[in-house]
């Protein structure tokens, strides 16, 4: 098996903090959850982040107001 820091460019998603940090010694690009979301919908794979952000939360994606703001600004959602 090929160790993925052996592979040209790889990309991991990570929303744990430790786990980013860790990513981010090794150089290795990352992206999170939101992340995901936000490139899901420039790439018109979902027309909206909104009701998407409201399913994360009831399952208990953590996201503080001031996060799912700036997200939804980003997405260029009300």
């Amino acid at each position: 098996m090929e160790c993925p820091l052996e592979r040209v460019d790889p990309v991991v998603i990570l929303d744990d903090a430790l786990a980013r940090r860790y990513a981010e010694v090794l150089k290795i690009r990352l992206t999170g959850t939101l992340g995901i979301l936000l490139d899901a919908k420039r790439r018109g794979l979902v027309s909206s982040v909104t009701p998407l952000l409201d399913d994360l939360q009831r399952l208990g994606f953590r996201l503080s107001d001031q996060t799912r703001r700036a997200v939804l600004r980003m997405a260029e959602e009300p």
